[in-house]
């Protein structure tokens, strides 16, 4: 029963986490953004290759499947960040956006001491944002279809030897998700047609229909296909600022931002890029100052897998901003 518990409150911490935004909060002054050509910006985004690939219909580049919960909660934040921040762009036939709240609980205890409190009983109340009708149908749609696999989800996940590296691998995308929700609209002002580009095919990935393709290459594709960088790089930089990226959700741990050290390449590819480097970092937590490893894995010359030292097991993915950066020669020495 407290596995049930820790599921329970890890599923509401996530739902909690992208469903919050304020109905009172003061909209992105979107006005004044840089915004040169007509097409999206996913500059510095944790998500930025999803995005673009969506963007451009380029299906069949996205790795994220419909089908993943973490893709309906950046459908449903997408939504709700627009309803608060680009209101006057909605359709008159808006509709709203509806918080699925819980009512009834059912708690079990165990020598008067609570073992596990579950929701057994939800209502649905308005959020006071609202949404374009169509994008929110799809929305329905998809969080029905997932219902649909919670518990062959949830019997996975108990099974799973690495159940709680990937528990904080989820938190870490979701907090890189809230950061990309503050800046989207920054980037691209509500009134674009980029924007309206974007929403067309993400509803077409999430109905599973065909896309309404851009002509072009996405440049993360192209990234990928012409590969890291060859020559002396700063991967201590490097190091760094992957670590650091990834220590803004740690819970109890805090890195020490420049302790990385003992950089070294422990293999290479043919043409002299690192397949393996590993390093040591700095950490505090409840034992003081403390030192652990961190190694990266790369794909083609470019960062594809973090692996901690604590979970060796759980691989995390690198902030692909920071990736789009190696490669475009941001740690060239």
């Amino acid at each position: 029963m407290l596995l049930i518990k820790k599921i329970s409150f890890l599923s509401i911490f996530l739902v909690g986490l992208v469903s919050a935004t304020s109905v009172n909060s003061v909209p992105f002054k979107t006005s004044d953004a840089p915004f040169l050509i007509e097409e999206l910006n996913t500059d510095g985004l944790y998500f930025a290759e999803f995005y673009d690939y969506i963007y451009r219909g380029h299906f069949e580049h996205v790795e994220l499947a419909r089908e993943d919960q973490l893709f309906l909660m950046i459908y449903s934040k997408y939504l709700r960040t627009f309803g608060a921040t680009c209101p006057d762009q909605l359709p008159e036939n808006k509709v709203e956006i509806m918080d699925l709240i819980c009512v009834t609980e059912e708690v079990t205890t165990q020598n008067g001491m609570e073992t596990s409190r579950v929701c057994v009983e939800y209502e649905r109340v308005g959020s006071g944002i609202f949404a374009d009708p169509e994008l929110y149908a799809a929305q329905l749609r998809l969080e029905k279809e997932q219902a649909s696999d919670f518990f062959p989800k949830t019997l996975e996940m108990l099974s799973d030897p690495n159940s709680i590296g990937n528990s904080l691998d989820m938190v870490h995308k979701s907090k890189g998700l809230l950061g990309d929700m503050e800046r989207f609209f920054i980037l691209n002002p509500c009134e674009s047609e980029a924007l309206k580009q974007f929403e067309r095919n993400l509803m077409n990935y999430a109905l599973n229909q065909e896309s309404d393709r851009l002509e072009g290459v996405s440049k993360y594709q192209q990234m990928k296909e012409s590969g890291g960088p060859t020559g002396a790089q700063d991967f201590t930089k490097l190091l760094d600022n992957l670590v650091k990226d990834q220590a803004r959700t740690w819970v109890f741990n805090k890195y020490q931002a420049g302790s990385i050290s003992d950089v070294a390449i422990q293999s290479k590819d043919q043409s002299g890029r690192p397949k393996i480097i590993q390093a040591n970092y700095k950490f505090s937590g409840f034992m003081g100052n403390s030192q652990g490893w961190v190694r990266v894995l790369f794909e083609n010359g470019l960062p594809e897998c973090i692996i901690f030292y604590d979970y060796p097991e759980n691989c995390k993915t690198p902030n692909s901003g920071i990736v789009s950066d190696y490669a475009e020669g941001g740690y060239r020495k």
